[in-house]
């Protein structure tokens, strides 16, 4: 993939976000005796940098934030929550991003719906109506009306 400046420009307000996102977060596992996982945390369970999680067909999906039950840096926890963050600087690849959030979180919940893990997104920028639609009727099966524009 080419490296332009606007796409470098991209990936650091991309990269604020998750670092604005995480301190909430990380408050909220601690209050809930939880493990948040995340890319910017080093961990013995797992292989590599990225937060992987595999679905029921054998797919994998790197997530930004998982919340675990009894979870560690050595021990994979149960997945209590899937939380994806995203920005967009304008409408042209928001359907794309929505369906891929989608993507990754359906078959994700599918696998792990005996835990009945919370589903996330945080998005930021320029979505197009039927992106954030798609996302918050299909993922998470609820009005649009709460959705903060």
């Amino acid at each position: 993939m080419a490296e332009s400046p606007s796409h470098k420009f991209g990936q650091i307000i991309g990269n604020l976000l998750e670092a604005v996102i995480e301190p909430f977060l990380s408050n909220f596992a601690r209050e809930k005796n939880l493990y948040l996982d995340h890319q910017k945390k080093s961990r013995k369970s797992r292989k590599g940098k990225k937060v992987t999680w595999e679905d029921p067909y054998g797919n994998v999906h790197d997530l930004d934030y998982v919340l675990e039950r009894d979870g560690n840096d050595t021990i994979t926890g149960i997945p209590v929550a899937f939380i994806e963050v995203a920005w967009r600087r304008y409408t042209k690849h928001s359907r794309n991003k929505a369906q891929e959030i989608q993507g990754a979180i359906l078959p994700l919940a599918e696998k792990f719906q005996w835990s009945n893990p919370f589903l996330g997104a945080v998005l930021s920028g320029v979505f197009t109506e039927g992106s954030l639609e798609q996302l918050v009727r299909l993922v998470f099966k609820c009005s649009t009306s709460h959705i903060k524009r």
